[in-house]
C-alpha cells in the first residue's frame, strides 16, 4: 500500500464487476421522450391550426405554446400583455402584425426604444427607413434627414406642453398629419386605440438628439413620464399579466426592472405572471431582468431563439388562432 495525503491507496485497480448490478423493466422506467409528442410530416394544403398542432411537443415548442396560453389567460382575465421592443422589430417590417395584435387586443401595451420612433416615423412618412450608415457617416449626413430630426422634435415638446409623454405625443401628430403610409405606425395604432405607448430615451444614443431642434429638457420630461406610465401598467401585471421582451438587449430590459421595482416599492404586489424574451441571441440583461429576476417570486419566465421575422408572426398567428378557438 502507498500513503497520500495521510489516506491509504491501493497500489493498483481492479475492474469493477458487474454481474452484481440491479436492473428494472424498460415499462416503469420515467421517460423524458415520447413518440406520442414527436412531429408529424406535414402535408400540402393544410391549415396553419394543423401546423401548429403538428409540432414536436418538446423544447422550444412547448415554451411558445406556454407563452400562447400565458397571453389568452392574461387576455380573459383583463391583465396587461405588454410588448418591450427594440427597432430591429420594426425593420425587419413585423409593424403591420404588431398592429393587428393591438387592434385584437392581444397586446395591450407598447413600451419602446427611442430608435422606434424613427423607424416607426419614417415608415409612415416616407415609406422607408435604415440608411446605410457607414456610407452616410464618411461626409456627416449620417441621420440628418431634415423632417425625421424636425417633426419627431416638435412633436415631443409640443406633447409636453400639453401634459403627454413621448409615445402619445408622436402618435398623435402622425395621426393629424396623416401621412401617406399610417397605417404602419405602432404609435398611430396606440393612439387610435387609446392603448399605452412609451418610449424610453438615453440622451445621444437616437439621430434626432443631433439636430437642432431637439429640446432635451422636453425629451427628459416626455421620457420621464411614460416612464411612470410604463410602472403603472407593470403594477397591473399581478395575477397574470405577461411581458414579451423582443430585440432588446440592454435598454428595454433595465426599464422593465426598475418600473418593476418602482411598482413593487410602492405597494403593488406584482407577482404570478409570465414574461419571455424573443430574441435571436439570448443575452445577460434580458436572460437576467426578464425571465429571470421578475418572476424569482411568482410566476413563469421563458426564452424564445429565433429571427424577429419568423418568430413574431408565428408567436402572432398561434395567439390568433387561439383567439378563434375561444370565440367558437
Amino acid at each position: 500500500m502507498s500513503h497520500d495525503g495521510g489516506g491509504l491507496m491501493p497500489d493498483r485497480y481492479e475492474p469493477l464487476d458487474p454481474r452484481g448490478v440491479r436492473t428494472y423493466p424498460l415499462s416503469a422506467r420515467p421517460s423524458k421522450v415520447s413518440v406520442a409528442d414527436a412531429a408529424r410530416a406535414w402535408r400540402a394544403g393544410g391549415s396553419f391550426r394543423e401546423y401548429l398542432d403538428a409540432l414536436p411537443n418538446q423544447l422550444a415548442v412547448q415554451s411558445l405554446r406556454r407563452v400562447v396560453s400565458a397571453v389568452l389567460q392574461a387576455r380573459r382575465r383583463g391583465k396587461p400583455v405588454i410588448l418591450g421592443m427594440g427597432a430591429h422589430v420594426i425593420k425587419v417590417g413585423l409593424s403591420p402584425i404588431l398592429v393587428d395584435l393591438l387592434e385584437r387586443r392581444l397586446v395591450t401595451a407598447l413600451a419602446m426604444n427611442g430608435a422606434c420612433a424613427v423607424h416607426d416615423f419614417e415608415l409612415a412618412y416616407a415609406g422607408f427607413t435604415s440608411e446605410e450608415v457607414e456610407t452616410q457617416m464618411a461626409g456627416g449626413d449620417f441621420g440628418m434627414a431634415e423632417e425625421t430630426g424636425r417633426i419627431i422634435n416638435e412633436a415631443v415638446a409640443d406633447g409636453v406642453r400639453r401634459g403627454l409623454g413621448f409615445g402619445r405625443a408622436l402618435g398623435e401628430r402622425l395621426i393629424a398629419a396623416r401621412p401617406p403610409h399610417l397605417g404602419q405606425s405602432l404609435f398611430a395604432a396606440c393612439a387610435r386605440l387609446d392603448l399605452p405607448c412609451t418610449v424610453h430615451v438615453a440622451l445621444g444614443t437616437d439621430i434626432v438628439h443631433m439636430h437642432p431642434s431637439c429640446d432635451g429638457a422636453a425629451v427628459g420630461e416626455a421620457t420621464q413620464r411614460d416612464f411612470r406610465l410604463l410602472a403603472a401598467v407593470v403594477a397591473d401585471l399581478d395575477g397574470g399579466g405577461v411581458y414579451l421582451n423582443v430585440g432588446s438587449a440592454v435598454l428595454m430590459p433595465e426599464v422593465f426592472l426598475k418600473a418593476l421595482t418602482l411598482a413593487r416599492n410602492l405597494g403593488h404586489r406584482v407577482r404570478d405572471f409570465v414574461t419571455a424574451n424573443l430574441d435571436f441571441i439570448q443575452h445577460y440583461r434580458p436572460t437576467e431582468n426578464v425571465v429571470r429576476r421578475p418572476v424569482a417570486q411568482g410566476g413563469e419566465g421563458y426564452a424564445l431563439t429565433g429571427h424577429h421575422e419568423l418568430l413574431v408572426p408565428l408567436l402572432a398567428a398561434a395567439l390568433i388562432e387561439g383567439l378563434e378557438t375561444d370565440a367558437q
